[in-house]
């Protein structure tokens, strides 16, 4: 009678475990995630199938010489661009099309009547009656008077005379224009009222010429607000007019200093540019002292950055200003800055902040790309974060670890999208999300992880990233709902890559293939299907199905433990641990046991097991009966239901 009762039970316990697999309901379809057939087009001319720049790759080039005159009483900005464009396309040019980014602040734009009332990327001077954007006086083509242009909304053309030859014409476009600064102009420019004067951070200030690529010909999205920008590489050479009393920092390089400066002040300049702690160039105390200014009713800044894709500035009298030297690889060196109000100085302030910049540019010169530029200037602001070559905004109140993670995460845009200059008018993933990425390093790197932050549970975060209002990363900025703005462009990309370097390809892999897309694409438009490939070529995987779940589609994960057995019915024998995929994401499987006794062991099984099944019997190498089975115990996959994905014996 005992044998007996023990076989009814051991037939009681397989019927049980059939009947569970039998009962598994699951959206997963193999087919769907495994397709061989990926990559819309094959090889072209300019693209290479490896992701690379293939031999016939072209671009075009913009220079740009700018003079510009701030009045601080009107906030008027006035002068004129001249820009020297060159066709390297093989396509003559009947046209040209350039960004007018400031008409986005007249009340008329299509910005302003797609953005809700009170967005973050409305204009903020909607209650003064506001009405902002380009006034042009006047067009220069080959320095002859020129009429025939159209504006329209954010976008300009210029049609052509005589269309531009193919490879290596030259035009020269002369643009006469004025504009009146938004006081918050979309988290992109603005102005800052402190107690020692306003600061003008100013940015989208001169007309800019579209991109014409070989993917799409003249991008000429218009500008709405949340996407940002997409630009030609060009040098700039630009002058900046501004009330004396004011410090005017601007990417690129000072050529004059003895001219807008005290001597002093460019002593000071000087001992910072061989100390690697902080130097003081403009104190607190200076910032009221009348002798801390040259004597004159106005002062010409003078500024020159070489292949950039844009500049940026900054100008007030309230400025703090101090520095450090920056050491680069190979024995390079930069200068990192950084501008700020009173109001904004101490050491949980602003006090650091160019011990910040230093720290982040450092590290990310070390790890990817050297830094390309000689000065990395940070501008405390009413910008509460937006990025530029050679200077960025950040905001003014931000203090400890919430300023170093601004400054690190602008100055992370020197990689993206200043030197692999992505669209971010309709990719905006490349930038943020590969941003966020490197940032996450890079909290554990600064000054022995002062800032170091906890490994991200999916036990919360997954729900949210995937909750049902949340749209795919692969959708332009614009056509987001802004609430999914931070997810999909910043989080969602960045823990992706998180992932992949550390689960799918590991580290070695993974920076290797990283390195190569920054080397292979800097100054130059990559899309996402040559990162893609360039990660696929140089790690040497297979990553459609990673690409397709997570950044293509909108696919979510939910992996499951549905029975437990022993072979055999034996735990001597080895246990089998039957576990299924229920939704159409897929990802490795990370299985953690203990056994009666307290054995415990690992086993991680590679996304493989995924490709021809939905439910997966796995073989635990155990001697005894189990106590718990868990998958992905440090959730650290995007599981969405992680109830199911431990079992616990009697």
């Amino acid at each position: 009678m005992k044998y007996l009762l023990i076989g009814w039970f051991l037939c009681t316990a397989m019927f049980t475990e059939a009947q569970k697999v039998e009962q598994i309901t699951s959206a997963y379809d193999p087919h769907v995630l495994f397709s061989p057939i990926f990559y819309p087009v094959g090889e072209t001319s300019t693209r290479a199938a490896t992701g690379e720049p293939n031999v016939g790759y072209w671009q075009n080039r913009a220079d740009y010489q700018i003079s510009v005159a701030l009045n601080e009483i009107t906030h008027e900005i006035s002068g004129s661009v001249t820009i020297t464009y060159k066709n390297n396309s093989p396509h003559a040019l009947p046209f040209l099309w350039l960004q007018l980014d400031q008409n986005l602040f007249n009340k008329e734009s299509r910005g302003q009547a797609r953005m809700p009332v009170d967005s973050r990327s409305r204009y903020g001077d909607s209650k003064n009656d506001f009405n902002g954007g380009y006034k042009i006086s006047a067009v220069k083509l080959n320095d002859a008077l020129f009429t025939d242009y159209v504006i329209t909304d954010t976008r300009m053309q210029l049609r052509l005379p005589k269309p531009m030859a193919a490879s290596g014409d030259e035009v020269k476009i002369k643009i006469d224009y004025s504009f009146t600064l938004p006081g918050y102009g979309a988290d992109r420019c603005g102005i800052l009222t402190t107690k020692n004067g306003e600061i003008f951070s100013v940015a989208q200030w001169y007309p800019r010429m579209c991109v014409f690529d070989d993917v799409e010909g003249w991008n000429t999205l218009p500008y709405l607000g949340p996407s940002e920008f997409y630009l030609e590489y060009g040098n700039f050479d630009f002058t900046i007019t501004a009330p004396s009393s004011h410090i005017v920092v601007a990417s690129g390089e000072l050529l004059n200093p003895s001219e807008v400066l005290t001597p002093l002040q460019v002593s000071r300049m000087e001992e910072a540019k061989k100390s690697d702690k902080t130097v003081m160039i403009r104190s607190e105390n200076e910032v009221t002292d009348l002798s801390s200014r040259p004597k004159a009713a106005t002062l010409t800044w003078h500024y020159k950055i070489t292949n950039a894709r844009d500049v940026s500035w900054a100008s007030s009298r309230s400025f703090i200003w101090d520095a450090a030297k920056i050491n680069l690889p190979g024995g390079k060196k930069s200068l990192a800055m950084s501008v700020y109000p009173s109001e904004s100085a101490g050491e949980t302030g602003w006090g650091r902040a160019t011990e910040y910049t230093k720290g982040s540019i450092e590290n990310y010169s070390k790890r990817w790309l050297v830094y390309p530029y000689p000065v990395a200037t940070n501008v405390a602001s009413n910008v509460g974060g937006m990025e530029y070559p050679g200077i960025v905004f950040c905001g003014y109140k931000a203090q400890r670890n919430g300023l170093f993670g601004v400054t690190d995460h602008e100055f992370g845009h020197t990689w993206f999208p200043m030197i692999v200059g992505s669209n971010e008018r309709k990719y905006g993933w490349m930038d943020e999300g590969f941003n966020t990425f490197i940032n996450s390093l890079a909290d554990d790197d600064f000054n022995n992880g002062e800032y170091k932050s906890k490994p991200a549970s999916m036990e919360f975060t997954a729900g949210y990233m995937w909750n049902n209002n949340s749209e795919a990363i692969m959708n332009t900025p614009d056509a987001m709902q802004e609430s999914n703005i931070n997810t999909a462009l910043y989080s969602k990309p960045g823990y992706a890559l998180q992932l992949l370097r550390n689960e799918i390809l590991g580290p070695v892999r993974f920076d290797y293939a990283f390195r190569a897309y920054i080397q292979r694409w800097a100054y130059k438009h990559p899309t996402p299907w040559d990162f893609f490939r360039t990660m696929e070529n140089v790690a040497g995987e297979d990553l459609g199905w990673f690409w397709k779940g997570w950044f293509l589609e909108n696919f979510r994960l939910d992996q499951s433990i549905v029975a437990v057995g022993y072979e055999n019915n034996d735990p001597a024998n080895g246990a089998l641990i039957t576990i299924a995929n229920l939704d159409q994401m897929a990802m490795p499987v990370i299985l953690a046991y203990e056994t009666v006794s307290g054995e415990k062991g690992t086993l991680k099984l590679p996304v493989e097991i995924w490709n021809n099944a939905v439910v997966k019997k796995i073989k635990l190498p155990v001697k005894e009966k189990l106590k718990t089975v868990k998958i992905d115990p440090a959730k650290i996959f995007p599981d969405m239901n992680f109830s199911n994905n431990e079992w616990k014996g009697e």
